[in-house]
């Protein structure tokens, strides 16, 4: 966390939560502190309990054990209306029968409010999503990535602290999805309220969140900012999540000495002397050598006889647009590489790859944990 992070204040505290149905557990007395104006995603897959912990800090589920403070309060048995959030859901939920204007305005009529402060609110709320040109129009009438933007309205007009959003992308196509990615982090600088997003999507994380919760099995494997999750991940789990493509993982041993440690990838030496190990030197320890597709050179010609250099075979080659991702052999190993799409390859080549070992991770190979 940074030293900015750490000076604020906690918009919302959950200590201990646990959620059970009969002996299935879905949380795991998990606790997380998130400050004021963050931006936090909690990213992992289906089944890992994101969604459970989201609907325990909106109120629609009542945890088995735990506490949930928002702004200081104790809200773990309050109604979901007085908690003082937003929630936008994956389903848009808007009322077919109404116009937009009357779908953001519903549940503040419902609430009493006074008609020319719903008013204001509207128009702010409209303003900020875009959305004016469709206020007299019903939720038929829009596309999905329309009527996305007026659901987020529908939470932004309460003028509340705390904004949850449960995977509120996923029924959209690529397009879109690239385009209310970039509303929603404008959004968010704009107002600086506490946001907790939840999905399955690494990029969504990647490219919204100051901070990424990776969960598995209840559990948070990870709390940290993107890069660091990206660059340093905490265990094979994270590391494998992370990333597109995935990274590359080689099982080896470590070898050499405390000071001049190695491993041995396809029966050829790697000197992992510029890896910074966490905790000493772990020399024989059985490992799996982790290296992103970014992190692996391909050379040819005199610039194949440098430094951790290893022979291989091209075995294909997937162009993806501004970049290519060259699948080799090296060895018994099979690892990626991402070059300029410029550069040309064809299967059965002969070249060499090289190993950025600083940017590399290593993992224990029983616990999974990073050396």
């Amino acid at each position: 966390m940074s030293t900015a992070t750490k000076s604020k204040t906690s918009s919302v505290s959950i200590q201990n939560i646990a959620q059970s149905y009969g002996a299935l557990q879905v949380l795991k007395e998990l606790s997380l502190d998130i400050p004021e104006g963050e931006f936090l995603v909690l990213l992992g897959p289906s089944g890992c309990g994101k969604s459970t912990l989201l609907n325990c800090i909106a109120g629609l589920l009542e945890p088995t054990q735990g506490k949930i403070f928002i702004k200081g309060k104790n809200v773990t048995w309050e109604e979901p209306s007085k908690r003082g959030i937003g929630m936008v859901f994956q389903s848009y939920a808007l009322y077919p029968q109404m116009t937009v204007e009357r779908n953001l305005s519903f549940g503040l009529r419902v609430a009493g409010m006074a008609k020319d402060e719903i008013e204001k609110r509207v128009k702010r709320a409209s303003e900020i999503l875009q959305i004016e040109p469709y206020l007299q129009r019903k939720p038929m009438q829009l596309s999905g990535g329309q009527r996305q933007r007026v659901a987020i309205g529908r939470a932004l007009v309460r003028d509340v602290d705390v904004f949850l959003f449960d995977e509120p992308l996923s029924n959209l196509d690529a397009k879109l999805r690239a385009e209310l990615r970039v509303e929603i982090k404008r959004l968010h600088q704009r107002l600086g309220n506490t946001m907790i997003y939840v999905t399955h999507d690494q990029i969504e994380a990647m490219t919204l969140a100051d901070r990424i919760a990776v969960m598995k099995g209840g559990s948070i494997q990870q709390l940290d900012a993107p890069l660091t999750i990206y660059s340093k991940p905490k265990n094979r789990y994270v590391a494998g999540f992370i990333g597109s493509p995935s990274m590359n993982f080689i099982k080896a041993k470590i070898g050499g000495t405390a000071k001049s440690p190695t491993v041995e990838v396809s029966g050829q030496t790697l000197d992992i002397s510029q890896y910074a190990f966490i905790d000493g030197t772990p020399v024989g320890r059985e490992v799996e050598f982790g290296a992103r597709p970014e992190h692996i050179n391909i050379l040819r010609g005199a610039a194949a006889k440098g430094k951790n250099v290893f022979s291989a075979t091209i075995e294909l080659v997937e162009p993806m647009g501004s970049d290519s991702l060259v699948w080799l052999e090296l060895g018994s190993q099979k690892v990626s590489a991402r070059v300029e799409s410029s550069e040309t390859f064809t299967p059965g080549e002969k070249v060499a790859v090289q190993f950025r070992v600083d940017q590399a991770s290593i993992f224990d190979l029983q616990s999974g944990d990073r050396l």
